[in-house]
């Protein structure tokens, strides 16, 4: 570990794109933050995905800002820089985005004393994984993460295991009291590049098979009103089928209830990572993207997930690329029969870990309540 980082008062940490690619810090912060106590962490990011960081260590602070109402373009950023200087005395930046946005930022900083520490985006990987020139994977980004707070010589661990960890589960006034016997499954069909979305008739279909299960719940994640839309038409045909889209919810209402779930099925996006937040599975479907493309969740397995074994995959690190042949088989082609059976055995197993966890936790407990007595 460098010496330097004992000088390190206050770190500037920046991530300011897409929700899922802030929700993957989390899980590199979070630690971070604990295993440095005399260094103050201001993480940088857009209002919406700031508003996850929840149970978040004590020297972590968290701030906000709208590129559209006072930090557009260059001059925008520029105050902005001035801005977080002039209030926190930055003396170090860890910019996990590296783009010419943050760039602009990182300048101003450094040339006022900052260290300044980049995440490799390892574009010439990238180009050649999604190009077929090689199938070596990108490196995950949670370790492209990690290896900016290496560069500035902070302790690392990689020992995130779930947000509320000891602590009380937090509830939600929208999230129904999860009774003995059910299972709970969190879908969400949509992404935000359609490319990534696996066709929602064919999704239906899973949907109504895993509905057939009296002791299955199932739980329609999504926003926009679109999807609202779409999700009420569905939500509106099975039993025990509820759209979340319907009530206006936050993350920690999506925490409560994707804790409390044996399995979330997803597209490759948020929620794969908000899943992770709490220590529960995802079965992610890919399509144009590949878990070698560095965006696997946190504690995931690729094993797991559901993706074709195609010649034309990956073709896009993000999924925002056109198909070539214009039909997507690569999402099409998977069968309703073939996730609903996967889907169900995962829960199934899931289930029973989890009775056989809160087994060993009332033992633990009523050993720790006899020990006091005696």
């Amino acid at each position: 570990m460098s010496s330097d980082k004992r000088h390190f008062r206050n770190v500037l940490v920046i991530r300011l794109s897409v929700l899922g690619n802030v929700a993957m810090t989390i899980p590199v912060l979070y630690p971070v933050c604990k295993a440095n106590p005399d260094t103050r962490f201001i993480m940088l990011t857009k209002k919406w995905p700031a508003s996850m960081f929840h149970d978040r260590p004590a020297n972590l602070k968290v701030v906000d800002f709208d590129v559209k109402e006072n930090h557009s373009g260059f001059f925008g950023l520029l105050k902005l820089a001035s801005q977080l200087h002039q209030l926190y005395d930055i003396d170090a930046v860890a910019d996990l985005h590296n783009v010419s946005g943050t760039w602009i930022i990182d300048t101003y900083l450094r040339a006022r004393g900052a260290k300044i520490a980049r995440m490799d985006r390892e574009k010439s990987k990238r180009r050649a994984l999604v190009n077929h020139r090689t199938t070596e994977p990108v490196t995950p980004i949670h370790a492209r993460y990690r290896n900016v707070f290496k560069q500035l010589g902070f302790d690392d661990p990689d020992n995130f295991t779930r947000l509320y960890e000891g602590r009380d589960w937090p509830t939600s006034p929208i999230i129904p009291q999860k009774e003995p016997g059910q299972r709970w499954i969190a879908i969400s069909p949509f992404s935000s590049h359609r490319q990534k979305a696996y066709p929602l008739e064919q999704m239906e279909q899973v949907i109504a098979e895993l509905s057939k299960r009296e002791n299955y719940w199932i739980f329609l994640l999504g926003g926009g009103k679109t999807e609202k839309i779409a999700l009420r038409h569905i939500a509106r045909k099975y039993q025990r089928v509820i759209s979340l889209a319907e009530v206006k919810h936050k993350f920690i209402d999506e925490y409560a209830l994707l804790g409390q779930c044996e399995l979330v099925l997803t597209m490759e996006s948020a929620n794969m990572h908000l899943a992770s937040l709490v220590d529960t599975q995802a079965m992610t479907i890919w399509g144009p993207t590949s878990p070698a493309c560095g965006y696997l969740g946190y504690n995931q397995v690729v094993e797991d997930d559901i993706q074709l074994d195609m010649d034309c995959r990956p073709c896009s690190i993000t999924g925002d690329k056109p198909c070539k042949y214009g039909d997507f088989r690569c999402l099409k082609n998977i069968t309703p029969e073939y996730i609903t059976r996967h889907v169900i055995e995962a829960v199934e197993e899931n289930a029973k870990k989890q009775i056989k966890a809160t087994k060993l936790d009332i033992a633990r407990r009523a050993a720790q309540d006899t020990e006091k007595k005696d």
